[in-house]
């Protein structure tokens, strides 16, 4: 063979040796990640060719992830031979997998880099049919859940609904905080036990029928968690009121000033390093939302687009939107995770950091019971409060996000009509 026919037949192995090298991985997988002993559920999805991979982590039967709504689409994803990195930058957190042979996927989970102590194994193979379930009993509706939580609640909302095929439902928790998320799962001949997988990690709940009552625990609790999270009990709300349960906390109910005629004083700082306090000029005459929150906060993330859509529809009409944000580790010094926030939600508000998680009361020390992420402070143009709103009902909980949004919306209305002071501002 001459040295040109030799170099061409190389030419044409290099197609299949890339190949070989780099897998097709697109499609469907799904598995478990032990977490605090527990075999919790995953699902990925992969797509594209592999040079330009997308990647999402997905939640439900495949009836209802067919819907879109419960997909966290990762910000990176990058195939170098059989290793594969699935970045969520907006949670500072990777799926590092190495790909088998066999189709099977095997790695960790957990903030970057792949060494970090705290990452959690996951294990993954191609999707494969689920059985159906029969015998599954109906618990779908709302419930009460009676709890003692460090946040000063005595009872969650619980919202189960059917999910895909008979004995699958879709579970939602609605706390002071905001919602669970949506939690999906199946009857197993005892309880239906009800999970998601999402770029903050996993939850997973255990939801026992007794008779008209529901015993749930919380099957990952941590060791804090655990004397109010493990076999705690959920009601009709009928039963609940007559028992003289108390209800929900109503979000508004939940945190209050002080000094209801102080103005709220707040300072922070842009990702460029300007700082803005609630003295700043470009504040006075105007309805200020000033939303405490962090990136690493879930319902903080269902939060922030809605706020976006605030901002863009009354922002010409006087309404400014402060987002203070109280970030964990050193993100507070190396807001990587804040940025990518910022431009996951394409946000155009001031986004601020406040301070380290653990701060908050330092930092804004007149109101009491603030305690829930996010809240936010709705500030009229003469610079008082005039109401504090603790968490947010995201798309888990469609009934609830709908409700919220009308009222937050009424309510910017109402204080962009109200009139002014030339001399009053938030000082």
């Amino acid at each position: 063979m001459t040295l040109h026919a030799h170099a061409l037949a190389l030419l044409s192995l290099a197609p299949i040796a890339a190949a070989a090298a780099s897998p097709s991985l697109t499609g469907t997988y799904t598995g478990t990640t032990t977490y605090r002993g527990q075999q919790v559920p995953l699902t990925l999805q992969i797509s594209g060719p592999a040079a330009h991979l997308q990647a999402a982590l997905v939640n439900g039967p495949a009836a209802a992830r067919a819907t879109g709504l419960d997909r966290s689409v990762a910000s990176q994803t990058n195939l170098d031979g059989n290793h594969l990195t699935i970045a969520f930058n907006y949670f500072n957190a990777t799926l590092d997998l190495t790909a088998a042979p066999d189709g099977h996927l095997t790695g960790t989970f957990g903030p970057p880099p792949a060494s970090t102590p705290t990452r959690i194994p996951v294990q993954l193979e191609p999707a494969k049919p689920v059985e159906p379930v029969h015998g599954a009993p109906s618990i779908t509706g709302a419930w009460e859940v009676a709890v003692h939580s460090p946040k000063g609640e005595s009872a969650w909302q619980l919202l189960i609904s059917p999910a895909g095929r008979p004995g699958e439902i879709r579970a939602v928790f609605q706390r002071i905080d905001g919602d669970s998320g949506s939690l999906f799962g199946r009857w197993d001949g005892t309880s239906y036990r009800v999970s998601h997988f999402n770029p903050d990690g996993p939850t997973f709940w255990s939801i026992t029928p007794h008779g008209s009552e529901l015993t749930l625990t919380n099957l990952i609790a941590s060791d804090a968690n655990k004397s109010w999270q493990t076999d705690i009990t959920a009601r009709r709300p009928a039963e609940a009121r007559k028992l003289n349960l108390p209800a929900p906390t109503r979000p508004t109910d939940q945190a209050s000033l002080k000094n209801p005629s102080a103005p709220l004083h707040f300072s922070g700082k842009t990702l460029d390093g300007h700082e803005i306090t609630q003295s700043d000029p470009s504040l006075r005459n105007k309805v200020v939302i000033v939303s405490i929150g962090g990136s690493w906060c879930p319902n903080c993330h269902d939060e922030a687009p809605f706020l976006e859509s605030l901002y863009k529809q009354f922002h010409a009409g006087g309404l400014e939107i402060i987002n203070l944000n109280f970030e964990d580790g050193d993100q507070f010094n190396n807001p990587t995770r804040l940025r990518a926030f910022v431009a996951r939600y394409g946000l155009t508000y001031p986004v601020l950091l406040a301070g380290h998680k653990d701060d908050l009361n330092q930092v804004i020390p007149g109101v009491n019971n603030l305690n829930s992420w996010p809240t936010s402070f709705f500030i009229g143009r003469d610079g008082h409060v005039k109401e504090i709103h603790a968490g947010f009902a995201g798309p888990a909980n469609p009934t609830g996000n709908a409700e919220l949004r009308q009222n937050i919306t009424a309510l910017v209305e109402r204080l962009l009509a109200q009139p002014g002071s030339t001399h009053t501002a938030m000082r």
